[in-house]
């Protein structure tokens, strides 16, 4: 009852500021007319650089303002966007990209093929600090440069004049064209990067970029105003005017706004309400590549003890996790997900499954017996950290509670979004939420995350024979061997326990009816770029 009152108050709290466009939804609809989309889009970002984000409600922000080399059309196919063809060398290793002619930035001035050779560099430089460095190790001595053991003119990304781009890979790279839509790859610009720092992702005055969207306002904390980018490339094909993303992670705020008719869409709806709002019709569920787990530290006793994290993983029922979310979810039985291609058919068919879907007490409690806390008898309280959502809280209650099982004491944490990434990234955690959206359709966006180079493995777990195995998975051109090095690679990870997978994920939001023409990508993509408002 008290939750619902302070969402109620919220609500009032975001009509009165302005937050939500109109006071009814008549207003709503007047709005729609003229072509302006409202989204609840998630929390307040952390990072809308390309460079450095690794968020998805961040990324729905980025792709509407940026564009890469190629872009996604509104039935998911990879088509040209910045370039408007390029050529495939014999080898599979080197390709030659052309710039529009007509490509601008927001503020008129051309895009060139300078622009993408100083971002892909710039995420490569161990300066930046990109987590998503890694993404560009395809690249010939990508990976070398960023460790320090080549120079940034090594690199093999080229502008050879101002139209044309030559990249050079590692290894044939059978996704390369579908990364190169990918955040990571989009340009930015050096004078303005150069001239605010990290500011300039900040202030909608010096966030210039290419896409179809230009930021023209951003109330922090409270929504994020997108208009219409009259200098992009394909202006003509946008139909919306505008986008107001409103930035919140209250769920009972976010249902209430859209049943009050003051936004069109949603993400973040009470778990409880999902029945209700499936058998009405309202709610929407997509199919999603990505994972739901636990990150453990590694290094940190007594998570060091590949028992103790096998014991921990085994206490998680995962069906009643999933009955308990409501949103067609699946219980986790590995790490890459339902849906990602493997040799003929499913990987995750393909590999088998590593972990029960039910609780196993009986082993957990042997293991935790072995590695010296029977019945939890000295096994010192841990902490769970997540971020602020009535879901996450929900899932650590439900851990919380089968751990107690085995005697051991858990606390929970919760804080803002921007927070609990820094203490992953910092390592500073026991037991810490994560999940993982995959880049692209294949099962390396997932296994090359626990690499010991990537940005993005919080774990503190690494593994010689795992790094191996990725590499060679990169480089070897048989599809069919490629696959086995990734699939031996994630029982490596698997059987080392080095996360507690929980359960794949699905997309469940709310979007009204006569918004038409939009896609929404099983990576977790918004493209409402291509949207319009049909009454």
């Amino acid at each position: 009852m008290k939750k619902r009152i302070v969402a109620t108050f919220i609500l009032v709290a975001f009509l009165v500021t302005g937050l939500f466009l109109g006071t009814n939804y008549k207003n709503a609809t007047a709005a729609s007319s003229k072509q302006v989309l409202t989204y609840i889009n998630g929390a307040e970002p952390r990072y809308l650089d390309p460079a450095l984000n690794t968020a998805l409600d961040a990324a729905n922000i980025i792709i509407n303002v940026f564009e890469g080399l190629t872009r996604v059309d509104v039935k998911g196919r990879t088509v040209p966007g910045m370039a408007e063809k390029w050529t495939v060398s014999k080898d599979g290793l080197t390709y030659t990209f052309y710039i529009r002619k007509n490509a601008k930035w927001s503020d008129g001035k051309p895009v060139t093929a300078y622009d993408f050779e100083y971002a892909w560099k710039r995420a490569l430089d161990p300066k930046t600090g990109s987590e998503y460095a890694y993404q560009l190790f395809y690249i010939k001595n990508g990976q070398k440069f960023y460790e320090g053991k080549a120079k940034a003119s090594d690199v093999g990304v080229k502008a050879l004049n101002a139209t044309t781009l030559r990249v050079t890979l590692e290894a044939p790279t059978p996704y390369f064209i579908d990364l190169t839509n990918f955040p990571t790859y989009f340009p930015v610009r050096k004078d303005i990067v150069e001239k605010y720092g990290d500011k300039w992702q900040t202030d909608p005055k010096t966030y210039i970029g290419n896409g179809p969207f230009k930021m023209t306002k951003w109330v922090h904390n409270s929504y994020i105003e997108l208009t219409k980018n009259t200098n992009y490339w394909d202006a003509k094909s946008i139909t919306l005017q505008k986008m107001v993303l409103k930035l919140s992670s209250d769920n009972n705020a976010n249902l209430m706004a859209f049943t009050a008719g003051q936004v069109d869409g949603a993400e973040g709806i009470p778990t409880e309400e999902i029945p209700r709002l499936k058998k009405e019709g309202k709610l929407k569920i997509a199919p999603l590549l990505g994972t739901y787990y636990y990150d453990v530290n590694c290094k940190k006793a007594p998570f060091n003890d590949k028992r103790v994290r096998e014991a921990l993983s085994l206490a998680i029922d995962r069906t009643r996790i999933v009955a308990l979310l409501k949103g067609e979810q699946k219980p986790a039985t590995g790490f890459v997900p339902y849906g990602v291609k493997g040799i003929s058919k499913d990987f995750r068919s393909e590999a088998g499954n590593y972990l029960p879907v039910n609780a196993d007490l009986a082993k957990a409690k042997k293991l935790l017996a072995e590695a010296g806390y029977p019945n939890g008898k000295n096994f010192p309280d841990i902490e769970i950290i997540y971020n602020t959502d009535e879901g996450h809280k929900k899932v650590a209650e439900a851990i919380q509670n089968m751990w107690k099982q085995l005697g051991i004491n858990v606390k929970l944490s919760n804080m803002e979004w921007k927070v609990l990434l820094e203490r992953r990234q910092k390592k500073d955690y026991i037991v810490a939420r994560d999940g993982w959206v995959g880049d692209y359709n294949d099962p390396m966006t997932f296994l090359d995350l626990f690499t010991s180079y990537s940005g993005n493995n919080n774990t503190n777990w690494s593994n010689k024979q795992y790094d191996s195995l990725i590499d060679k998975a990169k480089k070897t051109i048989d599809a069919k061997q490629r696959m086995q090095y990734m699939i031996q690679a994630e029982k490596i990870l698997m059987q080392d326990h080095a996360i507690i997978p929980i359960y794949f994920y699905t997309k469940v939001y709310l979007l009204r009816d006569y918004v038409k023409n939009y896609y929404i990508s099983p990576l977790g993509f918004n493209y409402f770029m291509y949207a319009k408002i049909v009454k």
